[in-house]
């Protein structure tokens, strides 16, 4: 969670850096004033130590844009302090530290590692060679080495965090993007879906009612005990429509609503009932089985069913026919349906201008369950529709 101060250091980063440097400059007259009150023999360069250390803190007002230039500029002032007779302790190389840990901020680890080194040595030589005053050895070379490689090993950390949180951040990002597309893809196949479900039961019923009732209309004066027969015929394909096109909408709802349908979907053991629909409207429908039958899951029976009622319905709409034939083949991990009429054949294999989308629904269908479709004239006269479907998914 980002603190107050922590949108304000983003949103003013001058300020802030203004802020550390006057810190970092009380830091280095602490430092040389300790000096100097340790040791009388530096007393009277308190003002050198005060001006080194003002050179080096305004420099680090540059270290976004020159950090090398600005570690080169501090390292140099802190050097100089040193050559003069000051103990390089962490309040004096505050400068410094500060330009070593932004420039491991900044820039890559191989940077870093040469400038530390370059600073480490340079300082420890100056202790060493121009050391007037006798400082215990330790504090001549392992303390400015510690304080040099301290904000180095800080600042490569941070920029290590904050690489890593960049890359959660990008992580986290692309993951939400590709959540969205994928609730949108998914969206986009349900009303596929259900855009199939509702062409299936309306494309079929109306074609079987309109076949019912043009055949009643022809019959009506002849034989009017037949045409009684089609009409009741008739409203039973047309309550059979509502209650299916109920279930296919109740798809809508949502998913706590009491009133949605419960209907199971249609599968293959309803072809019997599908033939005797289409039996009233002049179609004669034969099934077949061939091979020992199997179950199937309900994706593949709705599948199965879906494509047969569609083709036949097809045939009922297009073709000149009077009889078509199912056939089931089973096999140990395939279905394959075929219809076949033995009409003119002229059932459409593409949408018509009126915008029918039957067989590239089958097709859909089909492909969803890891199935395919191949439809076509038969040589020897009417059309053909053929499914391969897996028997399970």
């Amino acid at each position: 969670m980002i603190t107050s101060w922590q949108r304000y250091a983003k949103d003013h980063p001058r300020v802030v850096d203004v802020v550390v440097i006057v810190q970092l400059h009380a830091a280095v007259v602490l430092g040389s004033a300790f000096t100097t009150a340790a040791d009388s023999r530096t007393k009277g360069s308190l003002g050198l130590g005060v001006l080194l250390g003002g050179i080096a803190c305004v420099a680090l007002l540059w270290h976004r844009s020159h950090p090398r230039t600005v570690v080169a500029v501090t390292a140099i002032c802190g050097n100089t302090a040193g050559a003069v007779g000051y103990l390089l302790t962490p309040l004096l190389l505050a400068p410094v530290m500060a330009a070593l840990y932004w420039l491991a901020v900044h820039t890559d680890r191989r940077t870093a590692r040469v400038h530390c080194l370059a600073v480490t040595a340079l300082l420890v030589a100056t202790a060493m060679l121009f050391d007037q005053y006798g400082h215990p050895l330790a504090l001549k070379t392992i303390g400015p080495a510690a304080w040099v490689v301290l904000p180095i090993a800080w600042g490569t950390a941070s920029r290590l965090r904050s690489a890593y949180l960049e890359a959660v951040q990008a992580r986290a990002e692309h993951a939400e993007r590709t959540r969205e597309e994928e609730a949108r893809h998914r969206v986009a196949e349900e009303r596929m879906r259900i855009a199939r479900e509702l062409h299936d039961v309306v494309a079929h019923h109306m074609a079987l009612a309109n076949a019912l009732a043009g055949t009643a209309a022809h019959l009506a004066a002849s034989r009017p005990e037949q045409t009684e027969r089609i009409l009741a015929d008739l409203v039973g394909t047309t309550s059979t429509a509502l209650r299916e096109l109920k279930a296919t909408v109740g798809l809508l709802r949502r998913p706590d609503d009491s009133e949605a349908p419960l209907e199971p979907a249609p599968g293959l053991g309803r072809l019997t009932e599908l033939a005797t629909a289409f039996a009233s409207a002049g179609l004669t429908v034969d099934i077949v089985t061939e091979g020992d039958w199997r179950p199937l899951s309900p994706g593949v029976d709705l599948t199965a069913f879906r494509i047969v009622q569609e083709a036949l319905t097809n045939v009922t709409k297009h073709a000149s026919a009077r009889a078509a034939q199912v056939t089931l083949a089973y096999t140990h991990d395939r279905l394959t349906v075929t219809v076949t009429d033995d009409g003119s054949g002229d059932t459409p294999v593409a949408p018509s201008p009126s915008g029918g989308f039957g067989l590239i629904g089958m097709r859909e269908r089909a492909h969803s369950v890891g199935g395919r479709v191949r439809t076509g004239p038969r040589p020897e006269g009417g059309f053909s529709v053929t499914g391969e479907l897996p028997i399970h998914l």
